[in-house]
């Protein structure tokens, strides 16, 4: 059972025949406040493996964790060995609103991060399923190397975008930034969780002229007032994309970036593939 679709799909890609998988987050609902519901408990109660996210992202795990009363459940937390972004310095408390306190939890939108993922996923196989460990790892060597040719495919396309400054919606998308040489230049949300002020978007329409940013990414459960009004005003293409991928299968997590890309090159006229 994986918090996330996207941890899923890698599980997937990993444990190939091996491997049933399921996923707690769906694509479209925002992954840091999630409904437990005792169907979740009794997913996790009939598992082997559950793969948090980690870095606070999903507490709400620890409940469904907890619930499954699953003695022999290994408890495996993606973000490790993750070269964290945006670690917060000073007192972290409700007047920033949800800043989490380990640093910004949405790294699988790293693909290189994905192979980070896809060894500590490993590394869970083969301790629950040792006799198919060589199984496991030969999966893993194949997603790292195809990550790496579609990693330079995708720089490649979204090479005309390097530099380029962007307005994302949510804190969700610096690590997708921070991969494909874009800068985040503000964010509609004034601190993560809270919605924005008139004050906040007047600064933010001065911003978007002043830096000529390239265009908006939108997650689709937030509301569209604010990213609609900044279009008007400033013209600014809007993206709207869910930061997770749409499902566990093994072919999905790489499909949700060539979605992306695909999209951002047609909105902003990037490189065709």
């Amino acid at each position: 059972v994986a918090s996330l679709p996207d941890l899923g799909s890698i599980a997937s890609y990993i444990g190939g025949d091996k491997v049933e998988v399921a996923s707690i987050a769906q694509a479209n609902a925002n992954p840091h406040s999630v409904e437990v519901f005792p169907s979740y408990m009794a997913k996790a109660a009939r598992a082997s493996l559950f793969l948090k996210c980690g870095l606070a992202l999903d507490q709400w795990a620890d409940a469904i964790i907890d619930g499954s009363r699953n003695n022999n459940l290994t408890v495996i937390d993606c973000s490790m060995g993750i070269d964290v972004l945006e670690k917060p310095v000073g007192k972290v408390d409700a007047s920033k609103g949800d800043v989490h306190p380990f640093g910004n939890p949405h790294y699988w939108l790293d693909p290189s991060n994905g192979v980070v993922i896809a060894q500590n996923i490993l590394e869970g196989l083969k301790k629950v399923d040792g006799a198919n460990s060589a199984f496991y790892t030969a999966n893993f060597e194949k997603f790292k190397s195809e990550c790496t040719i579609k990693i330079a495919a995708w720089k490649s396309q979204l090479s005309p975008l390097n530099g380029k400054k962007i307005i994302s919606y949510h804190s969700s998308w610096i690590y997708f930034a921070h991969a494909f040489g874009l800068i985040v230049s503000g964010m509609v949300e004034p601190f993560p969780g809270i919605p924005p002020t008139g004050n906040h978007l007047a600064v933010l329409v001065d911003l978007i002229k002043k830096e000529q940013c390239a265009f908006l990414i939108q997650e689709p459960y937030f509301p569209g007032d604010a990213p609609n009004f900044l279009n008007r005003q400033t013209g600014i293409p809007v993206l709207k994309c869910s930061p997770a991928c749409a499902d566990v299968k093994p072919a999905t997590y790489f499909a949700h970036f060539e979605n992306i890309i695909n999209q951002l090159v047609k909105l902003t006229g990037g490189k065709q593939p």
